[in-house]
């Protein structure tokens, strides 16, 4: 991942602003550690701060077309920049980035070019013969981008909140799938698959596991695109055991095989917890170079205040989770390592939370999971993202590419459906798929282990030490007076709370608390599962142990946890 910050329309272009464009910039910094670059034009600035993984030598931004007219100030990853390249062949190319075609995409096609890209991705992109600019946002939000506005009418964007929160009057989520064109002065979807129009008939396309299975492998494949030492992160859970099995199975073939032909997995979580010893099994079964990282509630309490600067919500689920991740992340970086494979996105698509279990009938469920998918922003990727970028690594999940999605999403959710009374727990389709007997990618327990939430597989005791933590942090009368004190998105637990008081000491102005979204949530829910099952209604919290008579692990009367 890289850091972008650009700002349009400066009324001030003095030596002093550009001292500041440079200083909001390095907040970003630990995004991009290896190369910062600026492009000052007229009343336009763009800035990168690089993580260099393909092309280290020659990738620094930003970047330009042949004559540098044309500037772009890219976050991300062009999967198919080699074809895309041989669309271009009219122009010279300076560099070897996967992002150096999205300036020469633009000389040919104009602001409608965004969608013949493969990848994750934020950008700005200047126009100097008009001084026109446009932004755009990967498909699904896997990269982070906001936007805002100054009193002196100037337009900023930026891959993280902090580094425009304090010179913007106003500034939000810059949606994805969308590209903003300075020529008309707002944004429109240049994403627009089927499933994504509430509208749009149910999907009808049959189930055919080995085209499911091809389109992830090709998935993962692309993702090996890499200069650098790189990994799999690997809980034991299903969704990461596939990316690494995957991944292990196609090293040999790939341009990472560089790094030689053992594939490095990681695991992190308190001593004991359901992940390690799962992970730790699945690593053996394909013979990665596991590295297994512990830590204590205490240890990720003590983050908990980095965290939150880091990732930039209060929401509950998304703080649980991305506590373990930053820690863990933190500890890939510490081995050299820049970029992970991880398995976000799974649960969205194929209805793998589980309070799927209680979707009353197919409708209903895919237009669940397509609710989930386009949340992914708020909640999974931005925790993936920034919990790995905040110490300089790069995620990429396989599962949110878009050939892969247009695949899953176009089967009849009537696959999808959980029934157990013909063997299909959340996600068969998905473990159907990969069930090959002949060669086999996992063992056959770990490819029908039951859904365990990252927060919760790390170990149970690490949400229980968060609400202890909490419950003494929080009077009872602070919470009793929440909805004066915060009357938007008012927290209803002392966990929540907490998590809010810290988020407000960094992000002071209403803009920044509306990006995040609330609402009632069980297990990873929407508000869906209250409506599917009312006894959930006195149980809300978004851990899976919420989810009452699905979860073998569930919370007991007394809200601690039984068989553990």
């Amino acid at each position: 991942m890289c850091g972008i910050l650009a700002v349009f329309g400066v009324a001030d272009n003095s030596q002093k602003k550009r001292s500041r464009i440079i200083e909001l910039s390095s907040r970003l910094r630990h995004r991009g550690p290896d190369w910062s670059g600026l492009h000052h034009h007229k009343d336009c600035y763009l800035a990168h701060q690089r993580l260099a993984i393909v092309d280290p030598a020659s990738g620094d931004q930003p970047l330009y077309n042949e004559d540098k007219t044309i500037v772009v100030a890219v976050n991300g990853e062009i999967y198919n920049h080699k074809e895309l390249r041989e669309k271009l062949k009219s122009h010279e190319f300076r560099t070897g980035s996967d992002c150096e075609v999205i300036a020469h995409l633009y000389e040919d096609y104009g602001e409608d070019f965004v969608n013949m890209l493969d990848g994750m991705f934020s950008f700005v992109l200047l126009d100097t013969r008009d001084n026109s600019f446009i932004a755009a946002r990967d498909a699904i939000g896997i990269t982070p981008l906001y936007y805002g506005w100054g009193l002196d009418g100037s337009t900023w964007f930026a891959s993280e909140m902090k580094a425009i929160s304090d010179d913007c009057e106003r500034f939000m989520t810059f949606p994805p799938g969308h590209v903003y064109s300075s020529k008309t002065g707002g944004v429109k979807r240049w994403y627009n698959p089927p499933w994504w129009n509430p509208e749009s008939p149910i999907p009808t396309g049959p189930y055919d596991p080995l085209v499911l299975r091809k389109a992830f492998e090709k998935a993962v494949v692309k993702r090996l695109m890499t200069d650098v030492p790189f990994g799999v992160l690997l809980s034991g859970g299903l969704d990461s055991s596939l990316v690494a099995s995957v991944a292990s199975r196609y090293l040999a073939d790939s341009a990472a095989a560089q790094w030689g032909s053992q594939l490095h997995t990681f695991c992190v979580g308190l001593k004991g917890s359901p992940d390690l010893g799962a992970a730790r099994e699945v690593a053996d079964y394909l013979g990665t170079r596991h590295h297994e990282f512990h830590f204590t509630v205490q240890e990720g309490i003590d983050a908990l205040e980095e965290v939150i600067y880091h990732i930039e919500t209060y929401d509950v689920t998304t703080i649980r989770a991305s506590t373990p991740m930053f820690l863990m992340s933190r500890k890939i970086k510490s081995l050299g390592v820049k970029m992970v494979l991880s398995g976000e996105g799974s649960d969205e698509i194929f209805g793998g939370y589980l309070y799927f279990h209680k979707a009353p009938n197919k409708e209903e469920l895919h237009h669940e999971t397509c609710r989930k998918i386009k949340a992914l922003h708020l909640y999974d990727c931005l925790r993936a993202n920034k919990s790995t970028s905040a110490w300089g690594v790069e995620a990429r999940v396989p599962f949110l590419d878009k050939e892969f999605i247009n695949v899953a999403m176009g089967i009849d959710p009537e696959w999808k459906m959980i029934k157990p009374d013909l063997g299909r727990i959340e996600k068969w389709v998905l473990r159907n798929a990969f069930d090959d007997e002949q060669s086999p990618y996992l063992p056959k327990h770990i490819l029908y282990r039951q859904k365990e939430q990252f927060s919760d597989g790390v170990g149970y005791s690490w949400i229980d030490g968060l609400k202890d933590h909490a419950d003494q942090q929080v009077t009872d009368s602070m919470l009793d007076k929440a909805s004066f004190v915060y009357p938007e998105n008012t927290p209803t637990t002392k966990e929540a709370y907490l998590y809010r008081t810290i988020f407000e000491r960094f992000f002071p102005k209403n803009s920044a608390r509306s990006t995040v979204p609330g609402g009632p949530s069980v297990a990873c829910s929407t508000a869906k599962a209250v409506e599917w099952d009312a006894a959930w209604s006195k149980n809300l919290d978004p851990s899976g142990r919420a989810a009452l008579g699905v979860h073998v692990s569930a919370y007991v009367e007394d809200g601690k946890t039984a068989a553990q």
